[in-house]
């Protein structure tokens, strides 16, 4: 397939780099200097060289910010069989999108980033497709998804929107409040560095990200419930309750098996 990708970012180069052996791929980017370690593939800065070369997939990896403008800017080129495509975390607008575009369309979601998955080790990641879509679109991305060892799951936008509002937004608050009480530490324990680690990779994505998936409607109740734990566990801690703190520990425990 002729395959144009939308961004040279993270995402955008590990698409490209998985592609490229066996399809034809070009990855679009305004920036130049975005695109000077991309390699086995075209590079394109103009919407010109896209309308020549014709894709018949286009997969959009251009940040969360930019995922509907870059989409408008390449569909009055885009051939009209060709299928249009986002691997976004955030699908807010993108259903409404879609439905207006008059293209067929594909909408996934690869759960894991650069910043702490092994790219070359992906059997323990997780991947969404949207079953809304084209269904040779579904089939490509389930291909590719399978060849990679990811795990894949298959929801509505809405039953993604409700995965990422607990798998995403109570992680990131919790970092978020654990950095909020940072103290310099001179000799962090292996915990606390692990934490840390943490913390410093989810505060390193960009800015917008983090925003719109804490802004996904279906968040606020996330936080209600780590509002809701934290107040019962410094009740306990306040009143040195040994069999509360028992109990509340034997609850957690379960929780995770």
């Amino acid at each position: 397939m002729r395959i144009l990708i939308l961004g040279a970012g993270k995402m955008g180069s590990f698409f490209s780099d998985v592609l490229s052996f066996e399809h034809t791929v070009a990855v679009y980017d305004i920036n130049p200097q975005h695109l000077r370690f991309m390699y086995n593939c075209y590079r394109f800065t103009s919407i010109d060289e896209i309308s020549e070369f014709k894709p018949e997939l286009v997969i959009n990896a251009a940040t969360v910010k930019y995922t509907l403008e870059a989409f408008r800017q390449v569909l009055p080129v885009l051939p009209t069989d060709c299928i249009i495509s986002d691997i976004a975390s955030v699908k807010t607008g993108l259903k409404t999108f879609y439905e207006n575009s008059g293209y067929r369309y594909v909408s996934t979601h690869p759960m894991f980033g650069p910043t702490f998955a092994s790219l070359d080790k992906l059997s323990t990641e997780n991947a969404i497709i949207i079953k809304e879509g084209d269904h040779l679109g579904k089939i490509f991305f389930k291909d590719l998804y399978q060849r990679l060892g990811l795990n894949i799951f298959e929801y509505t936008f809405e039953e993604h929107d409700e995965t990422v509002a607990y798998s995403l937004s109570i992680p990131f608050v919790s970092t978020f409040v654990f950095a909020a009480v940072m103290k310099h530490q001179d000799a962090p324990g292996t915990t606390f560095k692990r934490h840390m680690a943490i913390a410093k990779g989810v505060l390193n994505e960009d800015d917008y990200l983090l925003q719109e998936i804490l802004f996904n409607p279906h968040t606020p109740a996330q936080v209600e419930g780590i509002r809701t734990e934290l107040n019962e566990l410094l009740d306990i801690i306040s009143k040195k309750d040994a069999q509360g703190m028992h109990n509340y520990l034997a609850k957690i425990r379960e929780k995770i098996k």
